[in-house]
């Protein structure tokens, strides 16, 4: 089977008949004789100074969540009713009556701005292309050009599967760390990954776990050892961030803000789901990359999945006809995590929420990203009648 094919039927349900750390993302159960967590290299971000708009950013605890029954049309995302979701999400978040002021808040027609969407299920569940063409469309209405605009993923297959291309996106960059030639090749003239050129070796996410990898899987990994190397979009490319996750499950939790972020920005990721899936959500967002450039998270929850994420399985797609907005991606994440553990129990996937779920918004808070307390978070629901 060739290796875009082969990815492409996890993609579509097959995760579970194929051991593999690509796709697997399930957080670990959490027993309360765990062992001891392997060390990490945490101490590090929280000595470099912040600033002020590191995370949680300019409205922490504060989520606004849009609803629109008439949002998917013929079974998909329709961009009239997404475009007010987004609006009314902006405006109500930063109390702007005046749309290209309410984005003004974060971003200037100086920044070069990347949208982090998540393809990963390919056509079948990614990030919309009726939130991200919302999205675009409110940038350039503020006055930012679409050459200061870059959609990025860590993958440039999963990019390609979901149709984010030229084609769609006249006049904006493409950009991921694992890539590929125009034949598809991972390899330059010289045997080396192209990937390796996009990784930053002097800013990383150290975890005492070795990743080791076969032939067929390091192209995705870009390298093994200890390292998870950020990639040089966020260190050197951007200068903000706005993050587009999807609203989906990882096992009993959630892989939506800081699951997109964490894992979607550095290498070597296999190694970092068995044992520190909890730990690299949150720990990965405390570095300077991420903490200090992503100043919006916008979750695409028009459709989304309760079970099998962060793969797209068809029996678990459900529509929850929604969009949530926030700078503090904490916050933001506890609400989503409400929702589908609602929707889980509602399917029987599960029969009560499960703290252990929690955990990587509880160290995420712990280290000053965000809330995770739910008495803490004001939520502003609204309902777009379009």
């Amino acid at each position: 089977m060739q290796r875009r094919k082969f990815f492409r039927s996890l993609a579509l349900g097959g995760a579970g008949a194929v051991l593999s750390p690509v796709i697997k993302a399930a957080p670990a159960p959490v027993s309360s004789n765990e062992l001891v967590k392997p060390a990490t290299n945490i101490a590090n971000a929280i000595t470099i100074p912040r600033n002020e708009k590191s995370m949680p950013g300019k409205y922490p605890g504060k989520v606004v969540k849009a609803d629109c029954e008439n949002c998917i049309v013929d079974g998909k995302p329709y961009e009239t009713p997404t475009y007010e979701m987004v609006k009314s999400c902006m405006l109500n978040l930063t109390g702007e009556t005046d749309l290209k002021k309410a984005w003004l808040q974060f971003v200037t027609p100086e920044d070069v701005i990347g949208i982090k969407v998540n393809p990963i299920g390919g056509k079948l569940l990614s990030t919309s292309h009726a939130i991200t063409q919302s999205i675009v469309k409110q940038l350039e209405e503020a006055g930012i050009s679409r050459n200061k605009l870059i959609i990025w993923d860590r993958r440039q297959e999963s990019l390609d599967d979901a149709d984010f291309n030229e084609e769609n996106y006249p006049g904006i960059s493409f950009m991921s760390t694992e890539c590929y030639d125009e034949n598809k090749s991972y390899f330059n003239s010289e045997g080396r990954f192209y990937s390796e050129d996009w990784i930053d070796k002097n800013q990383f996410f150290f975890a005492d776990v070795e990743g080791e990898y076969d032939a067929y899987t390091l192209p995705y990994m870009v390298n093994g050892g200890k390292h998870s190397y950020f990639s040089k979009i966020c260190t050197e490319k951007v200068t903000k961030i706005i993050n587009v996750p999807i609203l989906k499950n990882a096992g009993t939790s959630i892989t939506v803000c800081m699951k997109n972020l964490a894992y979607g920005s550095i290498s070597n990721t296999g190694r970092l789901h068995k044992d520190l899936w909890h730990e690299t959500s949150a720990y990965v967002c405390a570095f300077p990359p991420l903490r200090d450039k992503v100043v919006l998270n916008i979750v695409d929850g028009i459709i989304g999945c309760f079970e099998g994420g962060p793969a797209a399985n068809p029996q678990y797609i459900c529509q929850y006809k929604t969009i949530l907005a926030g700078t503090d991606p904490v916050a933001v994440d506890r609400i989503c995590y409400d929702i589908v553990i609602a929707k889980r129990i509602e399917e029987g996937v599960q029969d009560e929420e499960k703290p252990a779920g929690r955990r990587f918004m509880e160290l995420a808070e712990e280290l000053q990203l965000g809330i995770a307390n739910r008495d803490k978070i004001n939520l502003i629901e609204l309902t777009v009648d379009k």
